[in-house]
């Protein structure tokens, strides 16, 4: 990620949570995302299928009413940093039995600014106060989210 796109991330950070974060964080952040993004592109592959479609639509990702105010809280803080776009192009899409539809493809940048927001402030819930994120408390973070994502 270019040095332009860290400062961002590194107030996204601090604007959701009043978090700091170094390169190594948003390197974790990298990984957290595409893999909750893979985990709900299964979903929705599934709903898809379900459904009788070989195309995930919007309403195939299973969005929960919390990552729905998430997301909600990601477009207010984007409107200043505009992470939108960088978040496209970090977020991969794995090549799935089904396609998705260019709604579904728009809205995962979204989705993904949603799931920072949620995890960025997951991290003063497991310590009161926490300003700078250390390898235990992603390990945490990412643990709660395999659980509910």
């Amino acid at each position: 990620m270019e040095l332009f796109g860290v400062a961002r991330f590194e107030r996204f950070f601090r604007a959701a949570a009043g978090l700091d974060v170094d390169k190594d964080d948003l390197r974790r952040f990298d990984d957290f995302v595409n893999d909750k993004i893979y985990d709900l592109l299964l979903r929705g592959q599934a709903n898809a299928k379900a459904n009788g479609r070989d195309v995930i639509e919007p309403q195939d990702l299973p969005i929960t009413k919390g990552l729905q105010e998430s997301i909600h809280a990601f477009k207010a803080i984007d409107q200043e940093l505009s992470l939108e776009a960088i978040l496209e192009q970090l977020t991969r899409r794995p090549p799935l039995d089904v396609t998705y539809s260019d709604e579904a493809q728009a809205q995962l940048p979204l989705v993904a600014g949603g799931l920072g927001v949620a995890l960025a402030r997951t991290f003063p819930i497991l310590q009161r106060d926490l300003v700078n994120p250390q390898t235990e408390h992603w390990d945490r973070a990412v643990q709660i989210f395999d659980l509910l994502l």
